[in-house]
């Protein structure tokens, strides 16, 4: 009986330690999602430079942000 008790509770701390450390990594895409971020707008404004007339959508930026806010919500709920 001990030894499943002492199994359950190093089967729960794995299970934890790799629920927190999923932040580390959704933390870590989110930093490369900014620098991406910062790259299309440097593309659009460069783009939009050169083609002053344009009304081309260089980067989707509408969908990115339904994106964004849905994760928004997500987070939200879980508090």
């Amino acid at each position: 009986m001990y030894k499943y008790k002492l199994t359950e509770e190093t089967r729960a701390t794995a299970f934890h330690k790799d629920r927190i450390l999923a932040f580390d990594v959704l933390e870590r895409k989110l930093e490369n999602i900014k620098k991406l971020l910062r790259q299309g707008k440097l593309e659009t404004i460069k783009y939009y430079y050169q083609n002053p007339e344009s009304f081309a959508v260089i980067k989707g930026t509408d969908l990115i942000n339904d994106y964004l806010k849905d994760i928004e919500t997500l987070l939200k709920q879980e508090e």
